[in-house]
């Protein structure tokens, strides 16, 4: 593979803010989202000749994150601190605006993070639970456990919140 491949170069260019977007969504952190953004297209441009030729690029990518993140909470954390960050963060509006709502987002956050991946698998990507099983390693009861708690939790702080401004 080519470090500077024009194709790859206008997929990433064309694709960056959708997949940033998404990785704000599993992860519920910017710096966590541009790190996995990094390390999965990172890893998709090593195998780029290979990749392009598949149906869709992008899900290539977007199953790559999921894979990372799922190996992400298999293995214990280490952060580095720097003095500053490397490069400004990337802007998205759209993005921006739907968190902005402070509820929706800290809802969002409290879920662990694993059923967090189950209801933007299905939700969002809409996936099969066959699908999001295999993604994340796990049985289909077990992402249908996930997805049932997550929107159980998810309505009942929904509906506290209601009864306090309510």
């Amino acid at each position: 593979m080519r470090v500077d491949d024009p194709t790859f170069e206008n997929f990433v260019a064309q694709r960056l803010p959708a997949l940033f977007r998404y990785a704000m969504v599993l992860t519920q952190n910017r710096h966590d989202a541009e790190d996995l953004v990094q390390e999965a297209l990172t890893r998709t441009g090593l195998r780029w000749a290979a990749v392009r030729r598949k149906d869709s690029p992008e899900g290539y990518v977007r199953t790559a994150m999921i894979r990372i993140m799922a190996n992400r909470w298999r293995r214990p954390r280490r952060e580095v601190s720097v003095a500053a960050p490397p490069e400004p963060a990337a802007e998205d509006l759209g993005l921006e605006r739907l968190l902005d709502d402070a509820g929706v987002r800290s809802r969002v956050a409290e879920l662990p993070p694993r059923t967090r991946a189950v209801l933007v698998l299905r939700y969002v990507e809409e996936r099969s639970d066959e699908e999001i099983a295999r993604l994340l390693g796990c049985s289909r009861g077990s992402v249908k456990s996930k997805a049932s708690r997550g929107l159980a939790r998810l309505r009942e702080a929904a509906d506290r919140a209601e009864v306090d401004h309510g």
